[in-house]
């Protein structure tokens, strides 16, 4: 049976602060209530929420401002895991949001592996964008970079991408074939340039051909008229 509960601070998917909302028990028992996220919506429990919005509001704003203020620090956080994987960039294993979290901790960036938002772990290698909510309405995205070597990680820290080896091959081959295409190409295009050129050249042979066969003929015709005058 649905539990009736009032938040106490915006809760994504579910409600703002002060609103009172239908949950599963097992879902307030197990998060809203011990992390003071909501309180059961009994007559007493309105009352005291209501008794204190301001000052709930007020320290909501100062924390919202604290999360601002260190998600601008966090915009360009790029957190480097190594991981061993196979050929076709599949981890042995998977990250979690806790390796996450400790990733950002050895880099002096503390954050609790509630705040990441990762809805299945990371099971393949490269660059993840993630989610880190630092309050109810701050939330920062940062780069997750899983790769076999350091080397590799600087790679993908400059926007590199890993390419698995089957598709490596595939490219290759491609390119290979884009190549010959190329040259083939280009070789039918000069054979037929040469062919147009050497045609040019029969045509402009043969008008001179016609010219001397024409001046030979011309004193045959002078030789013949005296003859007719006789």
């Amino acid at each position: 049976m649905p539990m009736n509960v009032i938040l106490l601070e915006r809760v994504p998917k579910l409600g703002q602060m002060g609103d009172v909302v239908k949950v599963k028990p097992g879902f307030a028992r197990n998060f809203l209530l011990p992390q003071r996220k909501a309180l059961r919506a009994t007559k007493d429990n309105i009352t005291y929420f209501e008794s204190q919005r301001h000052t709930l509001e007020a320290q909501n704003l100062d924390r919202r401002k604290d999360a601002e203020a260190v998600a601008g620090k966090m915009a360009d956080l790029k957190v480097a895991l190594i991981r061993q994987a196979s050929e076709a960039l599949q981890l042995y294993g998977s990250v979690t949001s806790r390796d996450i979290a400790d990733g950002a901790a050895a880099q002096g960036v503390k954050i609790e592996r509630g705040q990441v938002e990762l809805d299945k772990p990371i099971k393949s290698l490269g660059t993840h964008k993630i989610k880190v909510h630092l309050h109810p309405e701050v939330a920062v995205e940062i780069s997750v970079l899983v790769a076999r070597s350091l080397d590799e990680a600087e790679f993908l820290a400059k926007g590199g991408a890993l390419v698995a080896e089957h598709e490596r091959a595939a490219l290759e081959a491609a390119e290979a074939a884009r190549r010959a295409s190329e040259q083939a190409a280009a070789l039918f295009e000069a054979k037929s340039d040469e062919a147009k050129s050497d045609e040019a050249k029969s045509e402009e042979a043969t008008p001179a051909a016609e010219d001397e066969a024409a001046a030979g003929e011309a004193p045959a015709e002078a030789e013949e008229a005296p003859t007719e005058e006789k």
